[in-house]
């Protein structure tokens, strides 16, 4: 797909009354691809609705040069994996793979070579040189991994010498990346003995690490259910299903959520299951928290535009729609504020920092402090945005361009990240 240097967001002529569907979620297919990975399913796994995009493709490469077999069908949204016969747990004795800017294929895989037998190296662009994983490397050399960072600044790259996962107890952070405490639940069934994973202090966007455990149970895999603030995960055991369907992306729908808060239209999410996996649905709790309306059912979500309320939220749980509320915040009566999500300054770029600088660029008033937010809106105009690098950043504002005309997005194929198709999509409201 190509992309044009910038895109002018054209408002929309009148409220949407649509239905939309999103790809297969990004967080769940990446899980997905791990788990079929390490399965034992001896004829392999197909995942069916996987997402394509730079996130799930890195993780398809990287795969493959650990050794397993991938079957990718995109006309069908299927990938079939399957591992060489007799190979070990990671078939390949060395790698050294490239992950872009992809935190889930780096803190994934970093606890998942752990298992093999020899010497692994992850480095990605310049911006996944600035994002931390010592926590999840203090982690495993706790399990007897010697794991580095190359530099000896605590991010990437990554070197793992390999001899497999002892078992035992690891304490590990919670309080910067969820990611540190799924990638090491998704390897410890594999691990040499019973693995007990304590995390100190509070843990940041804890529905991502529920999702984790019941992807790993939706395959056959034994985790005990948390108690207090441990996992217990008993090892070694075989775990493997032949099929898993991944859901439509929870995140994604955010933005078209949005655009229904923002223009007092209507727009149904198509597909996303009442009992989802994905914490991320409960930001439609959110807007309905500052007057939307909003209908759940079995063929999917639907929001009703409202006149809207500025509120004061914690969104630790629902890290990745800051920015969508960000941009529906410019349109409500009052200010909003957004609290308890400084983890996300260590995403794609820092998203805080980002966000205050370009809101400000359309006229909205944003009062940035170490952990949030608080947006108080003001007239709206166009401007240029820069999207730094970031797919929420350039999916966030394009929102503000359905009501404001003269939105222009810098970048605007950094989308491809997680959702190459969204501006095809937003073109769907009209």
């Amino acid at each position: 797909m190509v992309f044009p240097a910038r895109l002018e967001i054209v408002p929309l002529a009148k409220p949407p009354c649509a239905a939309v569907e999103v790809p297969g979620s990004k967080s769940i297919t990446n899980r997905a691809l791990v788990l079929a990975a390490l399965s034992r399913t001896e004829a392999g796994v197909t995942l069916h609705d996987a997402l394509r995009s730079e996130d799930t493709e890195v993780m398809i490469e990287a795969l493959r040069q650990l050794g397993f077999s991938l079957q990718v069908d995109w006309d069908r949204d299927s990938i079939h994996i399957t591992r060489p016969p007799g190979a070990c747990v990671i078939p390949a004795a060395a790698a050294d793979l490239f992950v872009a800017n992809s935190g889930t294929t780096m803190r994934f895989l970093t606890a998942m070579v752990c298992l093999g037998q020899g010497r692994y190296r992850l480095d990605g662009v310049p911006r996944m040189r600035e994002r931390p994983i010592e926590d999840l490397l203090a982690g495993l050399r706790q399990l007897g991994v010697q794991a580095t960072c190359e530099r000896g600044n605590g991010c990437p790259p990554v070197v793992v010498e390999a001899n497999g996962l002892g078992g035992g107890l690891v304490e590990i952070k919670g309080d910067v990346s969820s990611q540190f405490l799924s990638g090491l639940l998704m390897a410890t069934p594999l691990a040499q003995g019973n693995v007990t994973i304590r995390w100190r202090g509070p843990h940041v966007s804890w529905p991502y690490v529920e999702m984790t455990a019941a992807m790993m149970r939706q395959f056959g895999a034994v985790v005990e259910p948390p108690l207090e603030n441990s996992f217990r995960v008993p090892a070694p055991q075989t775990f493997g299903r032949s099929a898993y369907a991944i859901e439509p992306d929870a995140s994604a729908a955010s933005y078209f959520f949005g655009a229904a808060a923002i223009t007092g239209g209507r727009v149904t999410v198509r597909d996303i299951p009442e009992q989802s996996l994905q914490g991320d649905v409960g930001f439609v709790d959110v807007l309905a928290d500052m007057g939307c309306r909003v209908e759940r059912c079995s063929s999917g979500v639907t929001v009703h535009g409202r006149p809207l309320r500025g509120i004061d939220v914690d969104m630790n749980a629902i890290s990745d729609t800051v920015m969508t509320l960000a941009a529906v915040a410019c349109f409500a009566e009052g200010p909003t504020t957004i609290r308890n999500v400084g983890h996300i300054r260590h995403k794609e770029t820092d998203r805080l920092a980002a966000l205050a600088t370009e809101l400000r660029k359309v006229g909205a008033a944003v009062e940035e402090f170490a952990d949030g937010l608080t947006i108080t809106p003001r007239p709206l105009h166009g401007a240029v945005i820069d999207t730094y690098n970031d797919h929420r950043m350039a999916m966030s504002m394009a929102l503000i361009g359905l009501k404001v005309p003269g939105i222009v997005i810098n970048n605007p194929g950094c989308v491809a990240k997680t959702y190459p198709g969204f501006f095809d999509d937003l073109e769907r409201l009209r």
